[in-house]
């Protein structure tokens, strides 16, 4: 325990922290963050490396969130993904929070850092490791052994951190020190300022902040006038939000309610709305970028990304940009896979979320928004501090409401135009008349659908002065001794750009159809048209720099890349822009044959280390003479003609199986949240050090008149369940449901005995009990702590003594417990079937003197059936792909058949599948794990009742994602069977 956890546990104040000597770069006012003193305004979304165990693959999901128009990422580090047993961490390979952090500032990003302890996230336990599960001291409390548990992981993770802070080589920005703490009681408050007072002593600086599970004004920061519970030591106060409606029962998008004004226009106003922390900028850290899907749903997530989509994104992120958000992190902004047991009850092993990133890796219509958006926010850096301006006249319809905004320090305007109410969804023509910094105006414009738009006025870009526009900024760059401005609007929508000069200038329109006229008395150049593709107007005199006008339909503005002061269009990806002299070295992808055009101060273009011939385009760019090369045909092999190796995997359930290195059960300690009824054993599996996946029992007893009936209450987590057997027969089987608001978490089975029961001598049950998880701590109440496993068994006859039959219990789950065999593929990997133990899912694994069969040809098999195969991929160097596995038909989200497969690639288990839950059929396999150019195992771990229909279903690979560029990836390091099992 450190020393300020005992003084705030004897009640004493805790030791004031000497301020950091060094000048801080990251400070903060009452309407925006800075960093090196300037107003910034932080565009960012979630992404957790712990859902994508290929850590080459970090740097793409990286370099397309830059290229999404993000300026920072928002990290979750998931203790439990580090941390196998108590005193044991692991920083290494998929574990590497240090690379991770070190890419983010290679490509430009600032970070977030949110390093739990408890982090939820939709993790088994929230984030917490197993081992954890076994203190009875309550979690998320000051109570001395939880805090001494979590200072031991603070003393691992909060030095990473510190040594990536921006000016010390990093780019980590801001802190948060815990996550959602709903309860605000005075021991609470005492363990919040432990968190903040380790985070300081351990060398954080940077401002830190607590994510309010909503705009609760849980634990305002100590320095704000409105303290509405007791206060956060923390500098920042942020909130999450997830408005804007889900799917429906049937897979469709609703409407959901208006966007919330929380900041500039909510209720109190400035006051009373951002942040409920007047003294501190306006701050969201999770807002909603799709959502989550359970087991047992329809799959929901592509309607997520449609729920989510473009108009949701323009109107609620919108809303919060007018509202004076000035931080606002986007969760997610890629999902992932919750591979292995990572996944808590309530979510099966897809985290795809709806986001702009799919789980594939592919980006999403909607990630083209969110770059137009993210761009414009780059391109007026007046936008990170707003108060309220002047209400503006909207004439011609009630259907339309304007948010009008300045910055006090330029006078610079945003208006904001949606809907009203914002959830709104017809079409409106109007007038909007207001009072700008360059004179009184009014200009037609209209929305149609759900819709809103980002207008700014009275800005200077560049060396150019914007009266204003109807048309939305996209960007601007300087080219040389011109400048250019990429301006957008809604296909077939008119609209009109205003430019002020101190003389009458030169219009050539270059391309496209575009009048102008010049106003001598007020210096207003008026630009009108209408958006179809990409127009291109020059405008050159007028006591100003050339300027380079570019007005585009949405499709042509999301055509467009910037990077630096450098703007390219045409492949679907441009990741990283490089100039060398007079040469461009671009990166990037492309799903087609592509065009690219460039603007830069560049005479040569190198693609993917490729020279690209060019030529000038009159409009002052490089043109590229031929397309750019679309990806090669990819070839899969059919699994289904594939020869596969066949065996049988549940011996534990025979009665001469010997389990004498199995652990006994009974005496544990237990701090479950249920216990057993008062003289029963100990039978959860966490007491045992068995926290994750399958675990077996074996439970001996003798035959008795009495044992008719068995009665089994048990905790497995959503869609978990029970297999029962005696004596090697099965008795029955019994699964808890999936789905929302909360999963059936536990469950009691009621099985008939067989006869044989009764009958004289010794007598063997078997259970396993496949563990979907554990539950989060959301309302710090111990749930993680709920038990896994049995919790107790009685055998009677009807109307009996529950427990007149004793019997003795072994347990065992994943071989060797928290003392990890596989340390690179780490905690979430294995549970405790046969096969997992014996390395049954490894390359190598010598399985030659197991039966071979077709997987037509396999039929349905009481308990657990293992298959597994080798297969080649060659994916053409310089590609990148994502290849799935699918099951059965990908259109039926649930099947007739009863069973369930685990998915072991190469070792790694990548998901779980349950035919009769659903909905997920189609697992990505990250490239590094599944070897794109090289041999592959494949072993499926089939679980069922071996009733007729209980068969696997067909089988097989296909293509997700495929593209011509990508980043470098190699295969991800881990154990094969020989290094696990050597040969004696």
């Amino acid at each position: 325990m450190s020393l300020a956890a005992a003084l705030l546990l004897a009640g004493a104040a805790a030791p004031q922290v000497a301020p950091p000597t060094e000048v801080p770069r990251v400070t903060f006012d009452s309407r925006s963050l800075r960093i090196d003193g300037n107003p910034t305004l932080i565009w960012s979304s979630e992404f957790h490396p712990f859902r994508l165990p290929s850590p080459d693959l970090w740097r793409d999901i990286l370099q397309k969130m830059k290229a999404s128009g993000f300026n920072t990422v928002a990290i979750y580090i998931d203790w439990g993904f580090h941390s196998p047993k108590k005193g044991v961490y692991d920083f290494t390979g998929i574990r590497d929070v240090e690379r991770v952090l070190t890419m983010a500032q290679e490509e430009g990003l600032y970070v977030i850092t949110r390093a739990g302890p408890y982090v939820n996230a939709e993790l088994s336990r929230g984030g917490f490791p197993g081992w954890l599960v076994n203190q009875p001291g309550k979690a998320r409390t000051d109570d001395p052994e939880y805090l001494a548990a979590v200072d031991e992981w603070l003393d691992r993770i909060n030095p990473i951190i510190a040594r990536h802070q921006l000016g010390r080589g990093g780019s980590v920005i801001l802190h948060q020190i815990e996550n959602e703490l709903a309860l605000t009681t005075p021991a609470q408050g005492r363990y919040m300022q432990h968190l903040y007072d380790k985070a300081r002593a351990d060398g954080i600086t940077v401002p830190m902040f607590h994510n309010d599970q909503g705009r609760n004004g849980y634990w305002v920061p100590k320095s704000s006038d409105v303290l509405l519970t007791v206060p956060g030591p923390q500098e920042l106060y942020a909130f999450d939000g997830y408005p804007g409606g889900v799917c429906g029962v049937d897979n469709k998008p609703t409407r959901g309610a208006p966007a919330p004004d929380w900041g500039l226009y909510g209720p109190g106003g400035a006051r009373g709305g951002a942040s409920a922390s007047p003294k501190t900028p306006g701050f969201i850290a999770e807002f909603g970028g799709g959502w989550f899907d359970y087991w047992g749903s329809n799959g929901m997530y592509p309607c997520n990304a449609i729920q989510r989509g473009s108009g949701y994104q323009r109107v609620f992120y919108g809303t919060n940009i007018a509202n004076g958000i000035a931080i606002q992190s986007i969760y997610m902004g890629y999902g992932g896979t919750s591979w292995g047991w990572l996944p808590a009850p309530v979510v099966y092993t897809s985290y795809d979320y709806g986001s702009a990133i799919d789980e594939a890796r592919n980006l999403r219509p909607k990630a083209l928004e969110l770059k137009q958006i993210g761009q414009f926010l780059q391109a007026v850096p007046d936008l990170a501090r707003l108060e309220k301006a002047p209400p503006v006249t909207i004439t011609g319809s009630d259907a339309v409401q304007v948010y009008h905004d300045r910055n006090p320090d330029t006078d610079a305007r945003l208006l904001f135009v949606a809907p009203k109410p914002s959830n709104a969804t017809g079409d409106a023509r109007f007038t909007i008349t207001a009072d700008l910094p360059d004179g009184r105006y009014s200009f037609a414009n209209e929305l149609h659908g759900r819709d809103a738009k980002l207008l700014v006025a009275g800005v200077n870009l560049e060396r150019q002065r914007l009266v204003y526009s109807t048309s939305e900024l996209q960007t601007t760059i300087r080219h040389g001794a011109e400048d250019v401005a990429l301006f957008y609007g809604r296909a077939g929508e008119s609209g009109e750009t205003v430019l002020r000069y101190t003389s009458a200038p030169k219009v050539t329109v270059v391309e496209g159809e575009v009048v102008n006229a010049f106003d001598a008395a007020k210096g207003d150049l008026r630009l009108t048209y209408t958006h179809n593709g990409l127009a291109r107007v020059r405008i050159e005199g007028g006591g100003r720099a050339p300027l380079l006008l570019l007005i585009g339909d949405v499709a042509a503005g999301q055509s467009f890349f910037r990077q630096e002061a450098l703007l390219e269009r045409g492949p679907a990806l441009v990741r990283r822009a490089t100039v060398r002299g007079n040469t461009l070295d671009l990166t990037g992808d492309t799903e087609t044959a592509a065009p690219l055009e460039v603007w830069g101060r560049v005479r040569a273009v190198r693609w993917n280390g490729q020279a690209v011939p060019v030529t000038h385009s009159v409009s002052g760019s490089l043109i590229a003479r031929r397309p750019l090369p679309a990806p090669q045909a990819l070839a899969l092999p059919d699994l289904m003609a594939a020869t596969w190796r066949y065996a049988e995997g549940s011996p534990e359930a025979r009665t001469n199986f010997d389990d004498a290195s199995w652990t006994v059960a009974g005496t544990a300690r237990n701090v479950a949240t249920i216990r057993p009824p008062t003289g029963q054993p100990n039978l959860g599996a966490d007491s045992y050090g068995f926290h994750d996946g399958d675990v077996w029992y074996r439970g001996r007893f003798t035959g008795s008149p009495q044992a008719q009936t068995a009665t089994i209450h048990y905790g497995a987590g959503g869609a978990g369940m029970l297999q029962l057997f005696l004596d090697g027969q099965l008795v029955g089987q019994h699964e808890l449901a999936g789905g929302l608001p909360r999963p059936i978490t536990t469950g009691v089975a009621e099985f008939a005995l067989p006869r044989e029961a009764q009958a004289p001598g010794e007598h063997v049950l078997a259970a396993m009990v496949r563990v979907n998880g554990h539950n989060w701590d959301l309302d710090v109440d111990d749930a993680h702590k709920e038990p896994r496993g049995l919790i107790s068994v009685s055998l009677a006859r009807p109307g009996g003594d529950s427990f007149a039959v004793p019997i003795a219990w072994k347990i065992q789950g994943r071989a060797s417990g928290e003392e990890l065999k596989d340390v690179a593929r780490g905690p979430s990997n294995n549970g405790g079937l046969y096969g997992e133990r014996m390395g049954w899912t490894l390359p190598g694994f010598p399985d030659g003197a197991w039966p071979s069969l077709k997987l037509a040809d396999a039929k349905p098999y009481t308990g657990t059936s293992w298959y597994r195969t080798v297969f080649d991929l060659s994916v053409p160097k310089g590609e990148d792909a994502t290849i799935g596995l699918q099951i059965g038909d990908p259109k039926t989200p649930r099947s007739p058949g009863r069973y369930r497969m685990l998915i072991f690639v190469n070792g790694w288990n990548m998901g779980q599948f349950v035919a009769n839950v659903g909905p997920q059929r189609v697992f990505p396999i990250p490239d590094g794990i599944l070897h794109h150019r090289g041999r592959n195992t494949l072993a499926l771990a089939v679980t069922s009742d071996g009733a007729p229909g209980n068969a696997i279903e067909p089988v097989k690979l296909v293509t997700l994602h495929h593209v011509r560029g990508g980043v470098a990836v190699t295969d991800v390091a881990a154990p094969a069977y020989r290094d696990l099992y050597p040969t004696p």
